[in-house]
């Protein structure tokens, strides 16, 4: 099998039936039992879009980037390539040195375009000609990004066919831009609605109901909202035999499709086995009925396979997991086995891979989707919402608590396993990788000459230089280096040491190529060299997937049996390393509060001594150790960095390093860094953020604040399930968000509610001017993404997108934050060119001290 074809089913793999063929074409959710949506429900077809121009420019499919970007795109964003794209005009493409032309293209007899170069580097321009302006849905599908009529939107590069954007055409001719995706095909369409306001049963998150139990469930359905208003004071009401749940809905901007919680009834005369109806009706303001529609629920046991769902605190969406659950039933304190799926794998096929067992519960969560973030940023916060969700479900005994996974769910595995290594009393990565960036490069490293002249009509030698980072001088190399390290807390091989708090079972097949078996073998070695507790396991003739037993192998679970974690004051010694304690703080009764150097790796090796302990840190400036969690009676002898600590509190204790000496200090200031809100720019998208979005700049400022927002909350669902509320500035009010984080876009000249969360930032964005402390830029071509603490509440942040001008506005178009992988520290503040050149625009990046403040941050500034 050649590299892309490995490449293109890397990480896929679960199906409960039979296995997959690895030589079948297509698309990804076809193998595992999801159909792609072809019906239209919610309107009228208008337009197939049946011809269009071709670019079939290269690329690699990972990049060694620091900074994203992308040159097709940022002409179409200046304005300059949207007006005359032709068949034959060239375009410069920097990967092959070459130009290439416009191609005309045409749909196939299945109304798609089909051409291999739109796997995930080619672009398609289409136009639509209207006779007047009106607003309609752009439905398209297989592609990563449009921009439409200038405007960015996120796409369907996974080809599932859940895409639907409201959007206003203008009289005349409209454009679309639409970036490769996943597959070599792309499908648009225009559809004219049925009503202003409407459901749309495209990706609905649903619950199994439990014949046992009368409990109500969550549910979530996406409503389409294409009025210029918005949607407020609504209400879901759903019935069903007989019962009924009615829920206020938070307000739907206007031209956005929102994902809405609902609650759903669960009566008691249910039967296992059957399949109900429940109808839902969606009710306006006067409590009118506006739309309805049916949704089929499974009724299941709780005493068998099944699905519950939950509020999550990132974005109070409704998320699932899949559980098979203990055979022993009804009794408390007993194990939990967290199982995290592959890549394209639904948690509900997850969890039916394994058969019951009787001393513990088998948990699935979904890394907010079947692809995710690969068990890392949301990925990794969504399989903690689930371990916290289902141990206080089901009552289990914390000191039992075992992860495992396959694939993708195999790194999750190590990567879960090394970054809270105290939750886990073994883990079981199988068929898995350690480090993402890790495996995506070494498929690039692994090409021979004769497949790199193949595919990319070059020598070997030429392609290593091309994709090798090139850097005009120190600082750029500065710079890129201090925005990687906002990566850190994914380089799981640099926490490997964190291994040592439990035993490991290794699983892979012999005949893997998908997740080749050197990377299984890599992490024996490397643990054979310091890990007195690990076991190895190749299966004989075991391709990625070899059946069930790839996940439910019963060895397994014999070494789990025989593993606990240890009680607090049974632990004697900790290895501990972290790359941020806002992702891992520390283990057991020892955390660390902040760092010397931010997001550079920081280690603490705990010794409890007979009449004390002593403690060896590393790039640690402020520490907590809970005294009375660590329970012992003799403290007379402390030592940190082999200085003697005198303790004057048996409970919890906070010690702070200043000038190279500990000593003992108060909690730190709620206002500093902390676990709870420490950075990089991405962790602004938690604790149910609300994005604020300018309105009082110019009409093309505001048109593209508002639909830039709208692109950051399409491209959150798309990816992470999500459900995000758009709010103007003018109907902003601080003390209805006091517990959330704000995600603000705009500057202080046109957004409102600049002043009343960010009057105190050191960097201060208006109207042709960018305040750094005490560095000034002027021009209307800055853009910069960072994070700030949101005053009065010590774990809430404001993240802000945000720009000078027009120009630095088109600059900041660029999403990938929400993706994994990528890099982000506290502050990157770049110009125009970002777009076409990606890290030599980027004018200042790095790391706020831990008093916020840009004064003792570690900042790159590029002249």
């Amino acid at each position: 099998m050649t590299f892309f074809r490995n490449l293109f089913f890397a990480c896929l793999v679960i199906t409960t039936t039979k296995n997959f063929s690895q030589q079948r074409e297509g698309n990804i959710v076809e193998y595992f039992g999801k159909e792609k949506v072809n019906d239209v429900s919610e309107g009228e077809v208008i337009h197939l879009f049946n011809e269009g121009l071709l670019l079939k420019t290269q690329g690699i499919p990972f990049s060694n980037a620091s900074v994203e970007y992308d040159p097709v795109f940022a002409d179409f964003l200046s304005g300059i390539s949207s007006i005359d794209i032709y068949e034959g005009k060239e375009v410069y493409d920097s990967f092959q040195e070459k130009p290439v032309k416009w191609e005309k293209i045409t749909i196939a007899e299945n109304g798609e375009f089909n051409d291999p170069f739109l796997r995930r580097n080619g672009y398609l321009y289409l136009e639509y000609t209207s006779e007047e302006e009106k607003t309609v849905l752009f439905e398209a599908s297989g592609h990563t990004n449009a921009l439409i009529n200038g405007l960015p939107h996120e796409g369907d590069h996974y080809d599932f066919g859940w895409n639907l954007i409201p959007i206003t055409l203008k009289k005349g001719k409209n454009t679309f831009l639409l970036s490769g995706g996943r597959f070599p095909k792309i499908r648009a369409r225009i559809l004219k609605t049925y009503k202003p306001v409407e459901f749309t049963v495209r990706d609905l998150t649903l619950p199994d109901l439990i014949s046992e139990e009368q409990k109500t469930l969550w549910g979530a359905i996406r409503i389409i909202n294409t009025e210029d208003d918005f949607f407020t004071s609504a209400s879901i009401e759903v019935k069903l035999k007989g019962m009924s749940e009615v829920v206020k809905i938070a307000s739907i901007a206007p031209t956005y499709v929102r994902k809405i919680p609902f609650l759903i009834p669960n009566p008691s005369v249910l039967k296992e086995g059957e399949t109900v109806t429940a109808t839902l009706y969606l009710k306006d303001k006067n409590n009118v009925v506006i739309d309805t529609t049916s949704i089929s629920l499974d009724v299941k046991s709780k005493y068998n396979h099944h699905k519950n769902t939950f509020l999550s605190n990132i974005d109070h969406s409704v998320q699932y997991y899949s559980v098979a659950p203990s055979l022993t039933r009804d009794k408390d304190n007993q194990a939990m086995f967290l199982s995290v799926h592959g890549a394209s794998v639904e948690a509900v096929n997850q969890a039916n891979a394994y058969k019951q067992k009787d001393w513990g519960h088998i948990v699935a969560p979904t890394n907010r989707r079947p692809f995710g973030f690969a068990w890392e940023d949301w990925g990794r916060l969504d399989a903690l919402e689930v371990l916290e969700e289902a141990s206080n479900l089901y009552k289990s005994d914390s000191q039992h608590t075992y992860l495992t996974g396959h694939s993708m769910g195999g790194h999750g595995t190590w990567y879960l396993g090394a970054t809270y290594p105290d939750k886990f009393a073994a883990i079981a990565p199988a068929a898995g990788y350690p480090d993402l960036l890790d495996y995506r490069h070494s498929f690039t490293r692994s090409l021979n000459d004769e497949q790199v002249q193949q595919r990319f009509g070059m020598s070997l030698t030429d392609f290593k230089q091309k994709i090798t980072p090139k850097f005009n001088n120190t600082t750029e190399e500065q710079l890129n280096n201090i925005i990687k390290r906002a990566g850190n807390t994914s380089r799981t091989l640099e926490l490997k040491e964190n291994y040592l708090h439990f035993g490991v079972y290794i699983l892979h097949g012999d005949s893997d190529n998908v997740v080749p078996t050197f990377l299984a073998r890599d992490m024996r070695e490397r643990l054979g060299k310091y890990h007195n507790d690990f076991a190895y396991y190749e299966y004989p003739g075991g391709e990625h997937w070899f059946g069930d037993e790839s996940v439910d192998w019963p060895p397994i679970f014999y070494f789990f049996n025989r593993r606990e974690i240890k009680k607090d004051s049974e632990i004697n010694s900790i290895n501990f390393t972290t790359a941020s304690p806002g992702v891992s703080k520390g283990s057991h009764f020892v955390s660390i509060l902040q760092q010397e150097h931010p997001f550079e790796l920081s280690n603490f090796k705990f010794q409890r001594t007979s009449k004390g302990f002593k403690i060896a840190t590393s790039n640690i400036e402020v520490l907590s150790i809970d005294l009375k969690a660590m329970a012992q009676d003799t403290l007379s002898e402390v030592y940190i960095d082999g200085d003697a600590i005198a303790l004057a509190s048996l409970d919890k204790v906070y010690l702070s390093k200043a000038t190279n000496k500990w000593q003992i200090t108060g909690k730190p200031d709620a206002f500093q860094k902390s676990p709870l809100r420490y950075g990089g720019f991405k962790d602004a998208f938690r604790n149910n953020m609300v994005f604020v979005y300018a309105s009082k700049g110019s009409d093309e400022e505001n048109e593209w604040y508002y639909n830039r927002a709208k692109f950051d909350a399409e491209k959150f669902w798309y990816r992470a399930n999500g459900n995000v509320e758009l709010v103007k500035d003018s109907d902003f009010k601080l003390n209805d968000f006091k517990d959330q984080n704000i995600i603000l876009y705009g500057n202080s000249s046109n957004n409102t509610a600049w002043k009343k969360l960010l009057k105190n930032s050191p960097i201060q964005v208006s109207k042709n001017k960018i305040e750094l402390g005490t560095q000034t830029l002027r021009g209307s071509n800055y853009g910069t993404y960072f994070i700030y603490p949101k005053e009065g509440n010590s774990n809430t942040s404001i993240g802000v997108i945000s720009a000078t001008g027009i120009e630095g506005m088109h600059a900041a178009y660029a999403n990938d934050y929400l993706e994994n992988g990528t890099f982000y520290p506290d502050v990157m503040v770049f110009n125009e060119k970002m777009p076409k050149q990606g890290l030599s625009a980027v004018k200042f990046s790095g790391f706020f001290g831990n008093d916020w403040s840009i004064e003792d941050g570690e900042f790159i500034w590029k002249e």
